[in-house]
């Protein structure tokens, strides 16, 4: 059972990149899936959400109009793309599931139970 975070990098303000999360040993469509940051210094926060019971998805307002959370049932891969970046960007990005159901149960890290390592993003000129 693990998640496999990939796609991060070197971005300058006002670009794009597209983070994927591949699951293996298990399938995503009984779980929530999100997405997390860390920026240095600061708290792990709560990016996006997506519901694997409908499809419905949440996004933090830092990130809304921004960013969008999506999956792909045959890669079991859910991907969060990326755009008008920006420096506060900044941070570890990390996914993970909640274990107990396929909707999400909000945005805070302490309601995700499997978590993958993360990729890196910078944000930077």
């Amino acid at each position: 059972v693990q998640l496999q975070a990939s796609g991060g990098g070197l971005v300058q303000p006002g670009g794009s990149l597209r983070l994927s999360c591949a699951a293996s040993g298990f399938t995503l469509d009984y779980y929530a899936i999100g997405w997390f940051r860390q920026a240095p210094g600061k708290e792990r926060e709560g990016v996006s959400c997506f519901s694997s019971s409908d499809g419905s998805t949440t996004y933090a307002d830092s990130v809304k109009g921004r960013f969008t959370i999506s999956r792909d049932n045959a890669k079991n891969t859910v991907y969060l793309q990326m755009n008008s970046l920006r420096p506060e960007d900044t941070a570890v990005y990390y996914c993970a599931t909640d274990g107990r159901g396929s909707r999400c149960p909000g945005l805070a890290p302490n309601e995700y139970d499997n978590w993958g390592q993360g990729t890196l993003v910078t944000v930077s000129s």
